[in-house]
């Protein structure tokens, strides 16, 4: 429960970073995704799935960080 809960920490610092680094940039990128067919955001999201799904897989069956 620990590494879980230091997990969703790490997360929050690396949503965050961005929105405090660069507000006025984050504010246009926002802008453009609004503007974006959700279909293509789908695929996005799902892209973004399966490629962090595949790298959880590759660091926990491989020595690939060992």
């Amino acid at each position: 429960m620990k590494t879980f809960v230091t997990l969703v920490g790490l997360i929050f610092i690396l949503e965050g970073l961005p929105y405090f680094a660069f507000p006025k940039a984050m504010q246009e990128w926002l802008r453009q995704l609004t503007e974006m067919p959700p279909a293509l955001l789908r695929a996005m999201g799902l892209a973004a799935v399966l490629f962090g799904f595949l790298l959880c897989y590759i660091t926990q069956r491989t020595d690939w960080l060992h």
